[in-house]
């Protein structure tokens, strides 16, 4: 029929039904975004990458698996609940002095951390993490006691091994749902200074391979402000003996990643060519800027795209001299030709 479209419609296979969204899955088991991403991290759900490129996409069987699971879903919701410095110190049962202390020696490991709007950083701790901690016996010197001296010398030099430790686990989620070693190179490559992996790739082909499949990491305000920049700072290695490991972990990457997947370097002889430089239109207010203020007479300019093109002129030859008495032509012309009407001769006589 004509005027009418028909549009392909696709059928989704078995297998698309077989699993689903990770939003959808989140709201199936009960789960807040960030706790759902927070429990993929830890291994807590399994995911599966999409065959269509999508990202990843969650088995409805896991999904039944878990809600088979007892006390569902507030056994699964404890076990991903994130805690800050006062309700940590609560649920562990000692100051916040202490449990600040605790983490600054990294004996505490922060999961997630959010700048507040003071820009002083927040760290979240695993609450299943901090129960663990209070239960073993080994600790017990630690909650409940002095700190020992060795511990109070770090502290006084100013040691706080929070954002090495968030760095170092950050790391260990992405190298996790790495599925290639380029792709771990590049997890590797996050956490490093721009100085250093320009040192350890000297391929600028391999860094732009690099930079392609470097994951990216929170976001923390926007590109450039101060919460960005301090954001920046804490997800990047600051430490030498932190960088020097991050570097020989890059270099073993990148070995193994040649050696799998090669990158290629462009010909030696072959050159970028350039696009041509194609005219652009004048705009309408160029074309106003340049045109008379007459209309263009369409029969005279048409005579002249048909005449024959005349010869270049000599150096001393300017050309006939242009007609002085030839008047201009064109709608304004023509308007101002009109003899204006005639008014009654006494009004002319009175001067009104």
């Amino acid at each position: 029929m004509p005027g009418t479209t028909i549009a392909s419609v696709t059928t989704p296979t078995p297998e698309r039904f077989a699993h689903c969204a990770p939003s959808r899955a989140a709201r199936e088991l009960g789960l807040k975004r960030y706790e759902f991403d927070l429990a993929v991290q830890l291994g807590r759900i399994r995911t599966a990458p999409d065959e269509g490129g999508g990202g990843q996409r969650v088995a409805r069987a896991e999904i039944a698996r878990l809600q088979a699971q007892a006390g569902f879903p507030e056994t699964l919701r404890e076990r991903v609940r994130v805690v800050g410095t006062k309700e940590g110190a609560s649920l562990m049962g000692v100051s916040e002095g202490r449990f600040a202390r605790l983490a600054r020696l990294g004996l505490l490991v922060p999961v997630r951390f959010y700048l507040n709007r003071y820009r002083a950083v927040v760290w979240l701790y695993l609450a299943e993490e901090l129960r663990q901690f209070v239960a073993d016996e080994d600790h017990a010197g630690l909650i409940k006691g002095t700190t020992p001296e060795t511990l109070r010398s770090q502290l006084a030099s100013g040691l706080d091994l929070r954002p090495r430790n968030w760095r170092g686990r950050h790391l260990g989620f992405l190298l996790r749902q790495a599925e290639d070693p380029w792709t771990r190179a590049g997890a590797t490559a996050a956490f490093l200074p721009s100085a250093e992996i320009a040192e350890i790739v000297r391929s600028p082909h391999e860094r732009v391979r690099l930079e392609r499949l470097r994951p990216s990491l929170p976001g923390h305000g926007a590109p450039g402000s101060a919460s960005a920049l301090l954001g920046e700072r804490i997800m990047t290695a600051q430490d030498a003996d932190e960088i020097a490991w991050l570097g020989a972990d890059l270099a073993r990457q990148l070995e193994a990643a040649r050696v799998q997947s090669p990158v290629a370097p462009a010909a030696p002889g072959l050159r970028a060519t350039r696009r041509p430089q194609v005219p652009r239109l004048p705009t309408a207010s160029a074309q106003r800027a340049s045109s008379p203020a007459v209309a263009t007479d369409i029969a005279a300019s048409r005579a002249c795209s048909e005449a024959p093109a005349s010869r270049p002129l000599a150096r001393g030859d300017h050309g006939p001299a242009p007609d002085a008495t030839r008047p201009p032509r064109g709608l304004l012309t023509w308007l101002c030709r009109r003899s204006p009407r005639s008014g009654p001769t006494g009004d002319h006589a009175r001067g009104t």
